[in-house]
């Protein structure tokens, strides 16, 4: 018995799929396939009412068909089990909603039978220019061991951030892995929601238009001592590394793992502290 198989040309040749030449493409699934096809995360997109699939290498390794080549871009005459093990996550994606479902058992292709596999999944919502959902992307990763039932509490975060596209994906990702997240496009908007609201962490860009991130800090934590504070800077911690109080950096452009281990030290921290 052997698996099944796909044959794609070396470097992507659009013309030959359902998508077309990418320079058809809206700049959103562009900007998505760019991401999915670079990554070594393994990605699987469906795009717009076809549902056409593109996916990437580390997709194909993850379920085990070797032979099965990025990008794809055609529609499968069986929906891959990403989509299909739980057709409510996906109508949660389509209607706007990112979601993520720990330890799902996905069938795979491992010693030349099925087999499954737990595995990690996390969906996002693709927006269109008109802010229309155009399609939804699927990054796959092998079960994690489950955290600590003190590292399990949704962290309430504020994100601080200028830049709206920055913003949004930023938000999108936070809440894919469970947390609670609002969000400002200034430091001058940001302490009104400090005011009205306790927040666990402040996520603040450093170099903001007005007041900068190190400056609302400072205000916030005059407001709330016990905030734990997360900075985003192109510069690294070069800008934060001298500050009269603790906070973590992270470098621009920051992957999800580094993003998710500054969470798992902040949420530690919180634990630790004297009831």
């Amino acid at each position: 018995m052997t698996p099944p198989t796909a044959v794609a040309p070396p470097s992507p040749d659009w013309s030959r799929t359902a998508l077309g030449e990418p320079a058809g493409w809206p700049l959103p699934l562009r900007l998505t396939v760019d991401i999915l096809l670079n990554s070594p995360t393994a990605m699987l997109l469906m795009w717009g009412p076809e549902q056409i699939m593109v996916y990437n290498d580390a997709y194909a390794a993850l379920i085990g068909l070797s032979s099965l080549r990025a990008p794809g871009g055609t529609v499968p005459s069986i929906q891959p089990a990403a989509w299909s093990w739980n057709s409510a996550a996906v109508r949660q994606a389509w209607a706007g909603d990112s979601a993520s479902y720990r330890g799902v058992s996905l069938p795979a292709w491992r010693n030349n039978g099925v087999a499954q596999l737990p595995v990690d999944l996390y969906y996002t919502p693709v927006r269109t220019a008109a802010a229309q959902v155009g399609g939804v992307l699927c990054a796959l990763a092998p079960a994690q061991a489950a955290p600590p039932a003190e590292a399990a509490r949704p962290l309430h975060m504020l994100v601080v951030e200028d830049n709206a596209d920055a913003r949004y994906l930023v938000c999108e990702t936070l809440r894919a892995l469970g947390h609670e997240v609002h969000a400002a496009a200034s430091g001058e908007d940001a302490l009104p929601e400090l005011a009205r609201q306790s927040f666990d962490v402040l996520f603040t860009d450093v170099s903001l238009p007005g007041m900068s991130g190190v400056e609302l800090a400072r205000q916030a934590l005059r407001q709330a001592p016990a905030l734990q504070l997360l900075f985003a800077s192109g510069y690294g911690d070069e800008l934060t590394r001298h500050l009269e109080f603790p906070a973590q950096s992270l470098q621009k452009p920051y992957d999800i793992e580094q993003l998710q281990a500054a969470l798992d030290q902040i949420t530690l921290r919180m634990a630790a502290r004297p009831a």
